[in-house]
């Protein structure tokens, strides 16, 4: 009789259970989108290949451009692209996981050029942006660039310190500084909307700055960086441009992800909306790790541990005739501590004697809808409000030892924004990108300081304020020929509260000498607003307050 519970037995049962399992080839889904770059519209019947694979996978695109390739390898692949008349695109290093669906998104660009037979070579070019209006001095980066990026941290912030111009004030933050200029000329726009800077303890030690990203890289898609030059859409920034896409959510199975790492412990959900419906949910909500550990420290330093957490989500809802809707979120928090030296002997500096406590938040809220107008237009809109909050209370101990309250501030910031774009392709020459950005801005500060510590603090400054920001643009790209391309237009900003108007001319001019080499040369003119306090803010002057 065989005695089941024998050791031997139950490795043997182990070793072939464990056998039969990696002989299995373990495959997974890969699915997607192909459209005109230009236009948005989709591309039917695309061929779209994996290359690495042997055989050689591939399936073409549907009549509304969308894909489907089963049983592929994991691994990482490089993904081939084509369609007539259209510049072939190669995806390369594709990491394909047996947990996850890999579900893209294509763009491809129209051939000016037009033959009775055509021979097309691929090949990769990583730099080359999302949005086609740029000409230099931009850069795509993915998900998958940030996770390989050593020390990196999912963090696009930490990610482009590697580009050319770019770097960091240290490396303890995110601090983004191009050729030299300020880091709090940076714009940062999510979704297509420009939002208060998405970094946990932002502006903390730099304005500009942050500790790490708001934005977990469970959500976050293919985006641009600008590093001067931009593109007429882009106002309201000198430095540079950060122009982050929310990725779109499963829309056939439901995935979920719990991940726990340096930064935090991530739990992701995505997912269909409905049976019979192509709409999707993409949700993540992510603890700081510090914040779930900090309890097992001693209590002198718990207190200087931070904690911070945040969420994020986009809900896709594509119509039949409407257009798609899609409405997306980013919310978070952060809380910082730290207590002074009780030890007078210690005391080194006045710093040593000074303890805050801390809160911020950043909150974003937005509804976008793209409409499809014929085969060469498409409209997009977007309405949202967004906003920063932070409240400092700090304190100093005195000489005599007493704890005193030395400065407390009390700071909200908030706007609602409306922006439309019209894009039009009026042949593969020649396309037009024209909209407008209005923003009413809003906010409310209380300031209090102690200019004399032990008669404690005094109202410096109790304010609120609004005024509104128009911006309008127009630019068009031009194939002069299949190497040189004209990229040329203008942004105008009007300030109600000071009634001044600034005019921007943008033009860039590429020349591709082959396929790795292109020379590109730009011009723009660029200004950005300061904190609307700073404009609202009161002088006294012989007893007169001027504004």
């Amino acid at each position: 009789m065989i005695k089941w519970n024998n050791p031997n037995i139950i490795l043997l049962i182990l070793f072939i259970l464990f056998s039969n399992s990696y002989g299995q080839n373990i495959t997974q889904t890969v699915r997607g989108k192909v459209f005109d770059s230009d236009t948005k519209t989709p591309l039917s019947f695309a061929n779209i290949m994996i290359r690495t694979t042997n055989p050689v996978l591939g399936a073409a695109s549907d009549a509304n451009g969308v894909f489907r390739i089963d049983m592929v390898p994991i691994g990482r692949h490089d993904i081939q692209v084509s369609y007539m008349g259209y510049e072939t695109k190669v995806i390369p290093e594709i990491l394909i996981s047996s947990g996850k669906e890999v579900v893209l998104e294509v763009s491809l660009k129209e051939d000016i050029v037009k033959m009775d037979a055509v021979v097309v070579t691929a090949y990769t070019k990583k730099d080359k942006p999302i949005n086609s209006m740029a000409t230099v001095s931009a850069r795509t980066f993915s998900v998958e660039e940030g996770r390989r990026y050593a020390g990196g941290f999912d963090d696009p912030g930490r990610l482009v310190a590697s580009f050319s111009g770019v770097t960091t004030e240290n490396t303890r933050d995110n601090t983004i500084i191009i050729r030299g200029n300020s880091p709090k000329g940076l714009l940062w726009r999510l979704e297509g909307v420009e939002i208060s800077n998405p970094n946990h303890f932002a502006n903390l030690g730099t304005f500009g700055g942050g500790g790490i990203s708001a934005l977990s890289a469970l959500v976050m898609g293919n985006s641009d960086f600008f590093t001067g030059a931009f593109p007429a859409e882009y106002g309201n920034a000198m430095s540079g441009v950060f122009d982050i896409n929310l990725r779109t959510g499963n829309n056939e199975n439901h995935e979920h992800a719990v991940q726990l790492g340096t930064l935090g412990l991530d739990i992701a959900s995505e997912g269909p909306l409905g049976k019979n419906s192509s709409a999707s949910y993409l949700f993540n909500y992510r603890y700081s790790t510090m914040g779930l550990v900090k309890e097992f420290f001693p209590e002198d330093v718990k207190d200087f541990l931070p904690v911070y957490q945040d969420m994020s989500f986009k809900i896709n809802m594509p119509t039949q005739k409407a257009g798609i809707f899609s409405v997306w979120g980013l919310a978070s928090e952060d809380i910082l501590s730290e207590k002074a030296e009780t030890d007078s002997s210690l005391w080194e500096m006045a710093e040593d004697r000074e303890d805050f406590d801390v809160i911020q938040q950043v909150m974003c809220l937005g509804l976008n809808h793209c409409y499809i107008m014929g085969e060469n237009a498409y409209l997009r809109t977007s309405i949202a409000i967004t906003g920063n909050y932070m409240k400092l209370k700090g304190r100093m101990l005195g000489y005599d030892l007493k704890r005193y309250e030395k400065e407390y501030t009390d700071n909200r910031n908030y706007k609602y924004t409306l922006t439309s774009v019209y894009n039009h392709k009026f042949s593969a020459r020649h396309t037009n990108r024209t909209g407008f950005i209005l923003d009413k801005i809003h906010y409310n500060t209380l300031l209090k300081h102690a200019p004399v510590l032990e008669q404690g603090i005094i109202t410096v400054a109790d304010e609120d304020g609004s005024s509104c920001l128009l911006q309008g643009y127009s630019q068009s790209k031009f194939w002069i020929s299949k190497r040189l391309i004209l990229n040329a237009g203008f942004h105008y900003q009007h300030f109600d509260l000071s009634s001044e108007s600034v005019f921007e001319p943008r033009v860039g001019l590429s020349f591709n000498l082959r396929k790795a080499q292109t020379i590109s040369l730009a011009y723009g003119k660029h200004s950005r607003l300061e904190p609307l306090m700073l404009y609202f803010a009161k002088v006294n002057e012989n007893g007169i307050g001027h504004q």
